[in-house]
């Protein structure tokens, strides 16, 4: 049985996966750009929308921390990047990861502006940002809308952002994001 640090580094280490957009072996600053692209492109958001530059800074900041973390350098092998992850996620002197990326994620998907995420939403979400397709995504959506009303919740969306760097518990709702651990 995988213990609580090594489904924390799976999970991560898929985050790497999925965003090592040219399979080089390596995250750096333009994979980051790369995401960041794909949501305005997704979401037809312009540069000056207020969720294109939070999401931005957003990403920029994250990436200044784990560059930090990982001792200044300015592209990151897989370990590399799931330490500095591991690192920034637990010292929110700067930043604080998980809550951060869940707000700002959750301001772009909620794209009616009703403060949930709906079916239609979150499939967009998975098709057209992180680019998965396969049919348990929305087995995903089940799974992060903890009280079973039809929609996740900015709170919902929050803890599940907050599972995803921290929990040690394969079945979180969090934990599903790029698949079962």
């Amino acid at each position: 049985m995988a213990t609580a640090q090594d489904v924390v580094t799976t999970k991560i280490g898929r985050t790497f996966d999925t965003l090592d957009a040219n399979q080089d072996g390596y995250v750096d600053w333009s994979d980051y750009q790369k995401l960041v692209d794909r949501y305005l492109q997704a979401y037809k958001l312009g540069k000056n929308d207020r969720r294109a530059q939070a999401l931005q800074s957003f990403c920029q900041m994250y990436w200044l921390e784990l560059l930090r973390h990982a001792g200044q350098q300015d592209r990151l092998t897989k370990d590399q990047f799931v330490v500095a992850n591991r690192l920034a996620s637990m010292d929110t002197s700067r930043l604080n990861m998980a809550d951060g990326a869940g707000q700002v994620i959750f301001d772009v998907i909620d794209t009616d502006g009703d403060n949930e995420i709906s079916k239609d939403e979150f499939a967009r979400f998975v098709k057209d940002v992180w680019k998965i397709d396969a049919p348990q995504a929305m087995d995903v959506f089940v799974q992060l809308d903890t009280d079973g009303d039809g929609a996740i919740s900015r709170h919902e969306f929050i803890r599940a952002s907050r599972e995803h760097f921290l929990s040690g518990d394969p079945d979180a709702p969090g934990s599903l994001f790029f698949g079962h651990v």
